[in-house]
């Protein structure tokens, strides 16, 4: 994940590297022949802009989608924040210790952060929010809301 502090600037992109793009976004184990032979370039020329595209950060990671009930993970809520002004940094470093917070997101609006919450049931996850969340240093405020439906989209 790139750090919000560093300076975001969008790399340019043509077509070849969108469509690579979704190609990898489809299957991350796609192999860079299968990639190459899809967007109709050569091997070489896919290695090429591959290894471009990560060295960019573009491409950040390359990982696996886990369905969440299969892996066990049956209680999932969406956490929203508020937060001490001034203690993002640190409270960010925390969250991303909590193997069961799999997103962190700064936003603006009626609270700062919004969290993505998977437990086995609802007693793991009321331990996680009540816990360690709500007694975090910097945390003011959480409101959760339960998932009864998930759909990835990607």
């Amino acid at each position: 994940m790139a750090e919000a502090d560093e300076e975001q600037t969008a790399v340019p992109l043509d077509d070849v590297d969108r469509n690579i793009i979704a190609e990898l976004t489809k299957d991350g184990r796609i192999s860079v022949t299968q990639v190459a032979g899809n967007v109709h370039i050569s091997r070489a020329h896919a290695y090429t802009r591959i290894a471009r595209l990560t060295g960019q950060g573009v491409l950040t990671k390359f990982t696996a989608l886990v369905d969440p009930i299969k892996a066990g993970l049956k209680s999932s809520a969406y956490v929203t924040l508020k937060v001490k002004q001034h203690s993002w940094r640190e409270l960010r470093e925390q969250l991303r210790t909590i193997p069961e917070v799999h997103h962190i997101a700064l936003v603006g609006g009626d609270f700062d952060v919004i969290l993505l919450v998977r437990a086995v049931d609802n007693v793991h996850l009321r331990r996680v929010i009540f816990d360690q969340l709500q007694s975090m240093p910097g945390v003011l405020d959480t409101q959760t809301f339960l998932v009864f439906e998930d759909v990835d989209t990607r």
